[in-house]
């Protein structure tokens, strides 16, 4: 499993019509796209309070055969860097994975947080504690799902919470969200579309 994000930086007075409209028509291309889990269609808006306007889809793998395909085997990277030049792209090594009670629905947000690994910690400690917190997060009412994931070449852990709700009330809770945990290392963003074509195949739980 592996986890995958690029981030665009858009100007401050861009119109995010425009990837509104993009992920509309364009967004149910990857619904059926072999060897992907999920890609959350990830937004921040100034319009809605955000610091920066950005598009930033999040990526779940099954392995790295379809990631690649997408990137440069012709899956629809092309389109990206055709429109907004060649970004970034972040990549993290699965760790576990842990569907929530919200499983079914169609999520409205996102959070994303990430950490640094410190340097004397006990890596099997931690990512037996960083589990237990994945199961417990995962029980929370509204919680579609969570991912724990690593860089280690950083040595940075991240996690990956998709959240529920009504969708009229997604830009206040990414706001709320991106206020109370700003200083801890999160990022909320509103989710305009999931395709999920291998969500039900991710095993749960650790992933070695």
């Amino acid at each position: 499993m592996y986890a995958m994000q690029y981030e665009l930086t858009l100007p401050a007075d861009y119109d995010m019509g425009i990837i509104r409209r993009r992920v509309a028509t364009r967004g149910p291309a990857l619904d059926d796209f072999p060897g992907l889990g999920f890609k959350a269609y990830l937004v921040r808006d100034r319009a809605d309070g955000s610091p920066v306007n950005a598009y930033a889809p999040f990526y779940l793998w099954h392995d790295t055969a379809g990631m690649n395909r997408f990137l440069w085997g012709g899956g629809g990277f092309q389109g990206i860097v055709r429109d907004f030049g060649r970004p970034t792209v972040r990549h993290w090594t699965g760790v576990g994975h842990e569907p929530g009670p919200e499983r079914a629905a169609t999520p409205t947000t996102a959070v994303r947080h990430t950490e640094p690994v410190p340097e004397d910690a006990d890596l099997a400690e931690l990512a037996e504690r960083e589990l237990a917190t994945l199961r417990r997060r995962a029980a929370e009412p509204g919680t579609h799902s969570v991912t724990l994931a690593i860089d280690p070449y950083r040595w940075e852990l991240v996690r990956f919470t998709l959240r529920t709700g009504d969708p009229a009330a997604a830009v206040i809770t990414v706001t709320k969200e991106a206020t109370k945990e700003a200083e801890a290392g999160a990022t909320a963003y509103e989710v305009l579309h999931l395709s999920r074509p291998g969500l039900d195949d991710l095993p749960t739980g650790r992933h070695w």
